[in-house]
Parts: C-alpha cells; sequence; structure tokens
C-alpha cells in the first residue's frame, strides 16, 4: 500500500515554552489557549498551554487567515492527520527528538480556511501534547466551525484503535506507521453520519483482562477502570463526563477477554454487567450499542454473542429499554488482513458501511 504523504518536518529557534531550535520562527504564534481553537475528544487542560491527549481520534480544528499554517507540537508525538479546507487529508508525522514545527499549508490562495486535525495513533507511550500554530505575519484565527449536532463514542480495543490497518501483510507487528484511526470503522462512520466522536480505545484491553492476561482477570488494566480517566498515562485527571454526552455509545470490547484460550466466561460477563452499568450511570440518556468485533470466530464469537444477548436482554427486563445489539461480520482474508491479522483498510470500510447502515435506522439519521 502507498503510505500518505508526510508533511515536511523543521525545527525553530524561538522559546516557546520549554522548546528551542536552530530556525527562527517567522509568523504569528497561536497559542493553544486561543479560543478559536476547537477540540473534540479527551483533553487534559491542566496545563492550558501544553494540552495534552492519549487516545486516537482527538481532534484539534481551526478557521485561519492568510496563505500558510504550521502547527507546533511537543517532539515525538506521534502521528496526525491533516486536512486544510476541501483537499485530500494527509499525514503529519512528529516523530523525531526536535520536531516540533510541522509545515502544513503554504501558497493557500489569500483568504479564509480550515484545518482540522486528528491524532491517528495511540499516544500513552509517545505522550503527546499540542502546543500551537504558526500563521502569516498579521493573520489570525476565525470562530471554528459547528459542531456536529449528531454525537457518538465509541469504546474498544485495537480494532477500533485502527492497529496495523495501513500493513499489508498479517505477519507484520505493531507499528506506530501503520496505525491509522483516521480510516477506523468508527472515524469512517462518524463521517458518513456528519456525527462527532469521541473515542476511548486501546489494544489488548477488554472488560474483565487484557489479551493473554491471567485467567482470574486483570483490574488495573482493563476498559472498567481506564473509562474513568482522560488520559491512559497517568491517570492524573477524572474525566468530567458532562463535557460530552454522546446520543449513542457503541462498545467494542471482548476480543481481548476471549482470547488465548484463557479465559473465565462466568468473570467475562460480571464484568461487562459492570461495565454496561458504569457507562449508563454517566451517559443516561444515550443509545447503547454493544457489538462484537470482526476478528473473533467459532466458539469465542457464540461465547460473546450469547453474553451480549443475555446482557441487553437482562437490561431491558430491568427496564432499561435503550440498549441494542450489533454483529460485524466476521472477516476471513477476502479483505486482505493488517499487522497480526487486524482488519485491513478495506476490511474497516466494510465495516463503517455495517456499521453506518444500523446507526442511520437506529437513530433516524437520514
Amino acid at each position: 500500500m502507498k503510505r500518505p504523504f508526510l508533511a515536511f518536518c523543521m525545527t525553530f529557534a524561538t522559546m516557546v515554552g520549554t522548546a528551542s531550535t536552530t530556525l527562527p520562527i517567522q509568523g504569528t504564534i497561536i497559542r493553544p489557549t486561543n479560543k478559536n481553537i476547537q477540540y473534540i475528544g479527551r483533553i487534559c487542560f491542566d496545563q492550558p498551554e501544553r494540552p495534552r491527549f492519549t487516545f486516537p481520534g482527538v481532534q484539534i480544528n481551526a478557521c485561519f487567515t492568510g496563505t500558510s499554517l504550521k502547527m507546533i507540537a511537543k517532539p515525538k508525538s506521534g502521528y496526525f492527520m491533516a486536512q486544510i479546507d476541501q483537499a485530500e487529508p494527509f499525514k503529519v508525522a512528529f516523530m523525531g527528538a526536535r520536531d516540533s514545527v510541522v509545515t502544513l499549508a503554504t501558497a493557500l490562495p489569500q483568504g479564509q480556511h480550515t484545518v482540522r486535525l486528528m491524532y491517528i495513533i495511540e499516544g500513552y507511550d509517545l505522550k503527546p501534547s499540542f502546543w500551537g500554530f504558526v500563521l502569516d505575519s498579521g493573520a489570525t484565527l476565525l470562530p471554528p466551525p459547528a459542531l456536529p449536532s449528531k454525537t457518538i463514542e465509541f469504546i474498544g480495543n485495537s480494532i477500533t484503535c485502527a492497529y496495523g490497518n495501513e500493513s499489508i501483510s498479517e505477519a507484520d507487528h505493531f507499528e506506530y506507521e501503520t496505525e491509522n484511526h483516521y480510516y477506523s470503522y468508527a472515524q469512517m462512520t462518524a463521517r458518513n453520519l456528519g456525527a462527532q466522536a469521541h473515542v476511548v480505545a486501546r489494544s489488548g484491553i477488554g472488560v474483565y483482562r487484557h489479551y493473554g492476561g491471567p485467567k482470574t482477570g486483570t483490574p488495573e488494566n482493563v476498559m472498567t477502570t481506564e473509562y474513568e480517566y482522560t488520559n491512559l498515562y497517568d491517570r492524573s485527571e477524572r474525566w468530567d463526563f458532562r463535557r460530552y454526552q454522546p446520543q449513542v455509545v457503541c462498545i467494542n470490547l471482548g476480543t481481548n477477554d476471549l482470547s488465548t484460550n484463557n479465559y473465565d466466561v462466568k468473570r467475562f460477563k460480571q464484568a461487562y454487567q459492570q461495565f454496561y452499568k458504569q457507562v449508563r450511570g454517566h451517559n443516561p440518556q444515550a443509545k447503547i450499542v454493544f457489538l462484537t468485533g470482526s476478528m473473533m470466530g467459532g466458539k469465542e464469537l457464540e461465547i460473546a454473542k450469547k453474553t451480549l444477548n443475555e446482557l441487553v436482554d437482562e437490561a431491558k427486563k430491568s427496564g432499561d429499554q435503550q440498549v441494542y445489539r450489533f454483529d460485524f461480520t466476521p472477516h476471513n482474508g477476502s479483505l486482505k488482513y493488517g499487522a497480526d491479522w487486524h482488519p485491513s483498510i478495506w476490511q474497516h470500510q466494510f465495516m463503517a458501511a455495517e456499521l453506518t447502515s444500523y446507526l442511520r435506522q437506529l437513530m433516524q439519521w437520514f
């Protein structure tokens, strides 16, 4: 697969917080605290000049004037996808030890433009943070585009993250370079529906045990724990659920719980029941959809379906009528595999088409 274009990286000499490099920066620096920057996703603002995030799908959007745009971020923050106006999105890399400024656009027509940025990898090792923009001298930010009124939350594991979807062989293993959440089923579904999306996802995670974990479970590294926090890597801030109340929550977990033939079905169900109550408590008005992922098959897929069907039936009997079930078609290799047998970009497109159709009917989003 031909990989997306990587924007040219450069560094700068003037001091911006703690960063300094070797070339002078020219233009107008826009700080992260500017009221016209639009943020989407779980972002920690405990250091307002250095907003931090972990989860894929975090977005930073703005409208700007002038003919050029640069982005400033912490070196080695990882990968973003950028879109200028309606042009084709492209991949942006902050992977060098001193890569702190990336040129996103030059030689634009004089006037008003938009930029949409999405963090597209799992950042719990890299600890990314956004440091601002650089515009032409005298240019400025304008009020950002209106947010979509439709709102979704996606909760999941490596499938939702889009682990290895840019690889072309199942023999490949995890690399940041081949994980592109922009082309995940979650983000493609959101774009298909014209919705904004928050994402809480991490590779290897489950509701009672992570991939390869002991049969008794891994309570410190499961979604029931991680869902409460803004960032994965330090748990320094509990997420304020009032900041985002989705209309529908899609939960795609269970693949790791039922992995490696070392699972306890009773513990799995009990943990999923607990997590359902946890999600419902934070999102009292949302529809909740329990999904089975495309990587399961055989006995494990049947266990997952049975468990989730029972969970939904029990919830409805208890008076919650806003719980639902959806099963992705298991992938069989006809649309190729990504790294470590994960869905390819083409499989994610297929999954997005399935989920888009289901949510359009469920939510009446026509």
